[in-house]
């Protein structure tokens, strides 16, 4: 018979603040997303935590008040674990560390660790290895506390500061070790790519868990890794997609998140040259979320920080069998109607009707909702870009209603 096998989830604590800049609002949308991602990373939150500050504490992220408030908390309930929705200083976490007997993480810790859990592949660990050093070797003399050999005195001089610093040749050793491998590979890809021949590149992009990935499969008939967590896609996958008699290459890309650590976007660069080397882009964003909105924005600002942001765009909004609206009563005069209200007819009068010369698409990757619509406007959106870069295949390749079925 077999056994039952028993998840164990770390006790977590989430924190944020509320600061001129962060509604309380705008802070539990942050807080749920945080959950989520503990989640994904094998966590339980049992409590959250918040205060409202004008800006962090520069010693302690939060005051003194919450921070002891915090210290009760966790060792009345037994938490193995606090984490901050904001990036901690090497400071913060050092004098936090000295306060809570825990675990301490701050968000880009958590998105580190997820990466580290989900990277399958040598180049996808090679990448989040680098971007954890990078973010380790600053961090390092708040782990040495063990040795309190640092405080100097009599009798406390010593090896301390040279362990530090031995360690930080090993840290620094190893960047410039995964950055050549990284380059090596980097060259293989290019090689790749190059191979790839003269066919139009598409490449999916949006938010973490938006739903890229089942879109890929139905689109490809291919199985890549599906799973209603984020992050599930860390490596690039490719597949040669044929529509009607249409042949292009699809890429699968690893999904952004707000907040997105500097380290990850610097180290996952190479990953984003998919996007950045495609002809397409599908920006496929999950309508039935609250925050599909700010999602849009922080997809599009990180496109901007990759100079992707002038490509071709087809936006694809997704998951519109899980779209729910919020509800004004008949004789309700008080409550004030919001986008949260919008049915999917009303959003599509909206900005939406006008994006990227109107390719706006609304469907379901799930339940094959208006997916021939979706089918048309890509291959009518390939077709152009490939006509216009081989004038003498423009009678291969017909209008979609024309054109015979592969």
């Amino acid at each position: 018979m077999l056994e039952k096998e028993v998840i164990n989830f770390e006790r977590t604590v989430l924190v944020g603040i509320v600061t001129q800049n962060q509604s309380e609002e705008k802070l539990n949308e942050y807080l749920d997303e945080l959950e989520f991602l503990t989640f994904t990373a094998g966590g339980e939150v049992i409590k959250r935590f918040s205060q409202k500050l004008e800006k962090p504490n520069p010693k302690t992220f939060l005051g003194t008040g919450k921070i002891d408030e915090i210290n009760i908390f966790i060792k009345e309930q037994n938490i193995s674990t606090v984490i901050f929705d904001d990036e901690l200083s090497p400071s913060q976490q050092k004098n936090i560390s000295k306060i809570l007997d825990c675990k301490i993480l701050d968000r880009t810790n958590l998105i580190l660790d997820i990466f580290a859990q989900r990277a399958e592949t040598s180049y996808a660990r090679t990448q989040v290895e680098l971007a954890q050093c990078q973010y380790l070797l600053p961090r390092l003399s708040g782990m040495w506390t063990h040795l309190e050999r640092q405080k100097g005195g009599i009798g406390l001089r010593g090896p301390g500061e040279t362990e530090i610093e031995t360690d930080r040749r090993i840290v620094r050793d190893r960047i410039a070790l995964l950055k050549e491998k990284i380059r090596t590979i980097d060259k293989q890809m290019a090689v790749q790519r190059s191979n790839r021949g003269a066919m139009v590149r598409v490449a999916l992009v949006g938010y973490t868990n938006v739903g890229k990935s089942t879109l890929m499969n139905v689109i490809s008939k291919s199985e890549v890794f599906v799973e209603n967590k984020l992050f599930a896609t860390l490596d690039t996958t490719v597949r040669k997609v044929v529509i009607k008699n249409l042949p292009f290459l699809l890429s699968d890309t690893v999904g952004f998140i707000r907040k997105l650590p500097t380290q990850l976007i610097e180290s996952f660069k190479s990953t984003l040259d998919e996007v950045r080397e495609a002809d397409l882009l599908l920006h496929v964003v999950d309508i039935s979320h609250a925050d599909f909105e700010e999602h849009i924005v922080s997809v599009n600002q990180i496109l901007l920080d990759i100079k992707s942001n002038d490509k071709p765009t087809i936006m694809v909004f997704n998951k519109i069998d899980a779209y729910k609206h919020l509800l004004i009563e008949a004789d309700d005069l008080i409550t004030e109607k919001t986008t949260k209200h919008y049915t999917l007819e009303e959003w599509k009068t909206t900005w939406m009707n006008n994006v990227g010369k109107e390719n706006a698409l609304f469907i379901s990757a799930t339940n094959k909702e208006n997916f021939e619509e979706f089918r048309e406007k890509v291959y009518e959106a390939v077709r152009e870009i490939h006509i216009t870069r081989f004038p003498y295949n423009k009678f291969l390749y017909p209008d979609y209603k024309e054109a015979a079925e592969d």
